[in-house]
């Protein structure tokens, strides 16, 4: 399976990004998709994630203010970000699961000015 993710960019504190994230392969593998993020010198964080049945899961932190989604016959998922804050800048990282396997695409920019 292959990430490709878009989407990053700045925005002032209070603005909207929405990230995407297409998967080809062997996307019929595919368990659940998400997103993470990390900043320099941090663990990486896990911020939202779909299953394959539709159920999700967000980190408290973004919880009310990120929604994830997806589009089945494009194998794309989106992270719609609102209500942006300073302390959500960071590199985000679109990824996968296929049974014990987690794979990463390239991360992309999350800059969020105040």
């Amino acid at each position: 399976v292959q990430l490709q993710a878009s989407g990053g960019g700045l925005v002032q504190a209070g603005g909207s990004l929405r990230l995407s994230c297409a998967a080809s392969g062997s996307t019929l593998s595919i368990n659940a998709m998400g997103w993470s993020r990390q900043a320099l010198g941090k663990q990486r964080e896990l911020v939202a994630a779909i299953a394959s049945g539709g159920a999700t899961t967000y980190a408290d932190s973004v919880k009310g203010r990120f929604t994830i989604s997806r589009d089945s016959a494009k194998n794309t998922v989106y992270l719609q970000m609102n209500s942006l804050k300073p302390e959500d800048t960071d590199v985000y990282y679109c990824n996968a699961v296929l049974g014990r396997t987690v794979v990463y695409g390239m991360g992309t920019q999350v800059t969020v000015s105040s």
